[in-house]
C-alpha cells in the first residue's frame, strides 16, 4: 500500500513515469444551458476531489518501450484495447505496491486512467499538457448525460447491458482550439488507433457514494417548456397577422397559426431556455455502502 504525505510530495516517479500532484478541491462539470441540444451535457454539477497525482504528459512510445522490456506488451502508445491496458496497469500496480514513500495518512491508492473530474481538475489547475486533435482515454463508463455521475471523482461504472458495456469514456480535444473539448467513447473490446492515455495515482474512495441525482424535476421542466413555447412561439404567431391588419386570419386560420407557433417554440427550445440549476455536492444523492 502506498501512503503519501502529499504536503511534502509535489511530484513522484513510478516505473519511469512522472506524476504531478493535484491539490484537493472542487470543480464544476457540465452545462447549465437550457436548450435541448445541451441535454447530453447536463446537469452542471460539483465534483469534490482529494489530493491525487497525474502524469503531466500523455504516455509516449519511448516510455512504453521502456516498460515493454519488463512486460510483454506492444510498445505503440497510440494503440489500445482493454487487454493491453489491463496488462500495463497490472504491472504499474505491482510497482506501486513496492514503492516506499513517506506517509502520513491511511489511504489506499490505485493507479488507473483519470476520471472525468480528475482530468478536468488537472486541466483547470494547469497540471497537464494537452494537444489539439487528440482522444484521451478515461476510466469512466459511457453515459448519455451527467445523471448518475460520481461527485467525488471516483470512476463511473457503466449501468446496463449490451455492447456499450465494453466502451470507455474519452476526452476529445478540438482539431485547432485547445480550450474546446468534448466527451466521447471508445470501444475497448478491440484495438483502437490514435488513442492517448495518461494515468493517475489516486486514493481509493471509501464510504458513502455521492452522485448526481438520476431524476430531474420533470413537471417543472414541462411547465417551463409550455410557458416559453407559448411566449416565443404561439403568441407571436397570432400577434403578427393582427398587427399587420389581418385579424380575420387569426380566427379563420387559427390551426395553421397554432401549428406554426408550436414549431417555432420547439425550434427555439433547441437553442435557448433558461439556465438549469447547478447541483452542489451537498445536493448529491448519497448511497450508503453496506458491508457484505
Amino acid at each position: 500500500m502506498l501512503n503519501v504525505w502529499s504536503d511534502y510530495m509535489p511530484s513522484l516517479d513510478l516505473a519511469g513515469l512522472s506524476f504531478q500532484k493535484v491539490d484537493s478541491g472542487s470543480i464544476f462539470i457540465g452545462e447549465d444551458k437550457g436548450g435541448w441540444i445541451y441535454a447530453g451535457q447536463r446537469p452542471r454539477h460539483e465534483v469534490q476531489l482529494p489530493d491525487f497525482y497525474i502524469m503531466e504528459s500523455r504516455l509516449t512510445n519511448e516510455e512504453l518501450d521502456e516498460i515493454s522490456q519488463r512486460v510483454d506488451i506492444d510498445g505503440d502508445a497510440s494503440k489500445w484495447d482493454q487487454k493491453k491496458l489491463d496488462v500495463l496497469l497490472e504491472h504499474l500496480t505491482s510497482e506501486l505496491q513496492k514503492k516506499e514513500v513517506l506517509i502520513e495518512d491511511n489511504n489506499e491508492w490505485e493507479i488507473r486512467c483519470p476520471s472525468q473530474g480528475e482530468w478536468y481538475a488537472s486541466l483547470e489547475k494547469k497540471k497537464i499538457v494537452i494537444s489539439t486533435k487528440t482522444r484521451e482515454l478515461l476510466c469512466d463508463g459511457t453515459s448519455s448525460n451527467h445523471r448518475g455521475a460520481m461527485m467525488d471523482g471516483r470512476p463511473r461504472k457503466f449501468e446496463g447491458f449490451g455492447p456499450m458495456q465494453y466502451h470507455k469514456a474519452a476526452i476529445e480535444v478540438h482539431p485547432s482550439k485547445l480550450d474546446i473539448t468534448a466527451l466521447s467513447s471508445i470501444p475497448m473490446d478491440r484495438i483502437n488507433n490514435g488513442i492517448s492515455v495518461r494515468f493517475v495515482i489516486s486514493p481509493i474512495r471509501q464510504g458513502d457514494i455521492v452522485k448526481v441525482p438520476q431524476n430531474a424535476d420533470f413537471f417543472s421542466n414541462i411547465k417551463v417548456e409550455i410557458f416559453w413555447t407559448f411566449v416565443l412561439g404561439i403568441i407571436p404567431s397570432f400577434a403578427i397577422p393582427i398587427f399587420r391588419g389581418m385579424g380575420s386570419y387569426a380566427t379563420d386560420g387559427w390551426a395553421n397559426l397554432l401549428f406554426g407557433g408550436l414549431c417555432v417554440g420547439f425550434v427555439s427550445g433547441a437553442f435557448w431556455r433558461p439556465k438549469r440549476p447547478t447541483i452542489s455536492f451537498e445536493q448529491g444523492e448519497r448511497i450508503t455502502k453496506t458491508l457484505p
